[in-house]
Parts: C-alpha cells; sequence; structure tokens
C-alpha cells in the first residue's frame, strides 16, 4: 500500500465514456483524417503539412516514412505539425494516425483504471495495422524505409508493437515501465532493433517526479527494458515537460537516428 502522504496527493481522474473499438467506419476515417508531411522532393513543390485527403499530387520518387503515434489529445495539439514539417525539412515525410476517427471514442484524465487504459492501448495498438495498410496503397512512401514513433499514450503502442515492418522505433516520453497506465509495460522491442527513447527527467506522468506513479521502484525511462540491444539509446531531458519532440534536446538525437537509419 502507498504511504499515506501520497495518497493525499493523487489526483481524481475521470472518464467520458465512449466507444474504444474501431468500426468500419473509423477505420476508414482514423486513416482519411491522419495528418500528413510530405517533403518538397515529393510535391515538387512547397512541404505539405495537413489532412491524407487534402494531400497535393507527389511526382517525386519514394521517400523514407515516419509513422506516428499521437498522445490521448490527438491531432489538435499543434506541435505535433510542427515535427512533421521539421521532419519534412530533413527529407521524412509522416503519417499520424487520427485516433479520434472514431466518433466519440472515450476520453480520459489520468488516473484511471487499468483496465480502461488497456482498452485504450489495444485500440491503439490497431491504429499502427491501419496506418500499415494504408501506407501499402500511397505511392510516395518507401515501405522498405519505415519507423514507427509516438509519444505518451502513443508511445505505449509503439514500443508494444510485434510487427517486423519497421526498421526502427521511436518512444518519447513513455518510460517503457510498469506503472498507473499499464497493467504491465510488455515493451516488444526486439533486440537488435534500433530504438531511440526520450523523456524528461521531470515528466509530469511517467518519472520519479509524479508521486503517484505507482512503482516505487521506476526510474523513469526505458533503460531497463532495452538494457540488451546494443542498438538503443535514451535521452534523458533534464527538468522539461511532457511533450518533448520539438525541443532541440530531442531534435538533434531524432535526426542523426533518422539519418542513420535511413541512410540520407
Amino acid at each position: 500500500m502507498l504511504p499515506s502522504h501520497l495518497i493525499a496527493q493523487t489526483p481524481k481522474g475521470d472518464i467520458q465514456n465512449g466507444p474504444l473499438t474501431h468500426t468500419p467506419a473509423s477505420r476508414l476515417a482514423v486513416i482519411s483524417g491522419a495528418q500528413m508531411g510530405l517533403p518538397a522532393s515529393l510535391t515538387r513543390a512547397a512541404m505539405y503539412v495537413g489532412p491524407l485527403h487534402k494531400s497535393p499530387s507527389t511526382p517525386g520518387p519514394p521517400v523514407p516514412v515516419v509513422v506516428f503515434m499521437h498522445g490521448s489529445s490527438g491531432l489538435g495539439l499543434q506541435a505535433i505539425a510542427e515535427w512533421q514539417q521539421w521532419l519534412a525539412g530533413i527529407g521524412v515525410a509522416s503519417l499520424a494516425p487520427d485516433s479520434f476517427g472514431l466518433q466519440d471514442k472515450l476520453t480520459y484524465h489520468s488516473p484511471i483504471d487499468k483496465d480502461t487504459y488497456e482498452q485504450v492501448h489495444a485500440l491503439r495498438t490497431s491504429e499502427i495495422l491501419l496506418a500499415l495498410a494504408a501506407i501499402r496503397h500511397l505511392p510516395w512512401a518507401d515501405s522498405s524505409r519505415l519507423v514507427l514513433a509516438g509519444s505518451s499514450e502513443g508511445a505505449v503502442s509503439v514500443a508494444r508493437y510485434t510487427g517486423k515492418e519497421f526498421a526502427g522505433r521511436i518512444i518519447f516520453a513513455w518510460s517503457c515501465e510498469d506503472n498507473y497506465f499499464v497493467s504491465a509495460h510488455k515493451t516488444a522491442i526486439a533486440d537488435d532493433q534500433p530504438a531511440l527513447n526520450i523523456i524528461s527527467t521531470q515528466d509530469p506522468y511517467f518519472s520519479p517526479a509524479n508521486s503517484w506513479l505507482g512503482n516505487s521502484q521506476a526510474v523513469g525511462h526505458a533503460g531497463a527494458a532495452l538494457q540488451n540491444n546494443p542498438q538503443a539509446r535514451v535521452v534523458l531531458i533534464p527538468g522539461s515537460q511532457h511533450t518533448v519532440f520539438n525541443l532541440p534536446q530531442a531534435k538533434e538525437p531524432v535526426e542523426a537516428f533518422l539519418k542513420d537509419l535511413f541512410k540520407l
């Protein structure tokens, strides 16, 4: 049992009930509403960041793609579009599936029960398969050069995904540890797969700075989960915020990771 002084600091979460299983209609909406980032080499004009269904023609040759799994706030977070634009600037396309294609889906404010979290994680993992299916039909996507990335809620599915389609993975703002957010972390990254974990040392949800983390042994990063992987790297950003992917301390290692992986 947690000490009483920690129990007193645990906030009361809440759930806005709704579905957590995709329908045929929502599976289409997840991709049609996906946010794209296309480099100028593809469009032969300006870079494009916006919905898939409004994307311009792409006469350029196929380029590498990052599939990005957004966090619980969805694609409305402006930082995601900014990051996709940055990716496009280094010649990498991106596809961010829209989990809110599931109309009136369940939403929450942490902490809530683990059973509900696990249903959320299962939903998000299913969206990786939807993204892969879409990529097979996108002529500008080089399916031999794919990276799976995600932040916070979306990063859990990135870490747990068991498929072999991706050349590497990038995990932002998730520690790959047992805590209040999961029944168990279930990280499934192979020991020979390139992986990059970037998180703040003061992450308000998944570092020891969170008094209701639910694991007194947690260190707040994926070092233990990736300890047998010589292709893995953990980057800790001191005293920073939860959303880290646009910070210079994150962009530098991400750019190096992608350029090495994609031979850019």
